[in-house]
């Protein structure tokens, strides 16, 4: 959702909205992975919580203390490594989704966005009612492969100390020194899941055929 959110504000004829989401595609995709999870655990995650802590007080001071006062005591503590894994994760991939769906929707004819304003729809109607719908079916392989992507670099979490299947693994290997079966079942867990994210993809697209023309 983070994705196709910056993807149409990169197609949006909005000067200010789609360069902000340009110089975010462009910033996050230039920076490694593993470095957007380190830098969302410990430089995002409590920048965060400090704006919470902020916002906590402000509100207080407007009287608002029932919703002024969560906020003012929230802690880097309440927010687990997981969660900020899952962040950093959605940061880091919601760029590249935002670039497949750009394509997608600059694939779709303008033709058919003119015919649907011909018809009395507003622009924001054609796009979801006409040029969305064309687009995700297009675009479906490649989200498909961002999505294993996604699903084999969760593996990197586990250098935040998160129990992932990879942590799991290197923690039981490491105490029972049975590190050729183990990773033999962590390689195998992984594999079935990519495969049957695959599959899912080959029969959402045979369910969902795109009709040219």
């Amino acid at each position: 959702m983070v994705g196709l959110a910056f993807g149409l504000a990169r197609v949006s004829r909005n000067r200010p909205i789609n360069e902000v989401a340009s110089f975010y595609v462009e910033i996050i995709r230039g920076v490694p992975m593993l470095v957007i999870l380190f830098y969302i655990a410990f430089v995002g995650a409590p920048g965060l919580v400090d704006l919470f802590n902020w916002a906590g007080n402000a509100l207080q001071g407007l009287g608002l203390g029932f919703v002024g006062k969560p906020l003012a005591e929230f802690s880097i503590r309440q927010l687990s490594f997981t969660s900020r894994a899952i962040l950093a994760l959605v940061i880091g991939y919601s760029a590249f989704i935002a670039e497949i769906f750009r394509a997608g929707i600059e694939s779709i004819e303008g033709g058919q966005m003119e015919a649907a304003l011909s018809l009395g729809m507003s622009r924001g109607q054609a796009m979801r009612h006409v040029i969305l719908p064309q687009a995700v079916r297009r675009v479906l392989p490649p989200l498909g492969n961002d999505f294993i992507a996604m699903l084999k670099d969760s593996a990197l979490v586990s250098v935040l100390g998160v129990q992932d299947i990879t942590q799991l693994g290197r923690l039981y290997a490491t105490s029972t020194f049975r590190f050729f079966e183990t990773y033999n079942v962590v390689a195998f867990l992984y594999l079935v899941m990519t495969i049957g994210l695959s599959l899912f993809v080959r029969y959402w697209e045979t369910r969902n055929p795109l009709k040219e023309g």
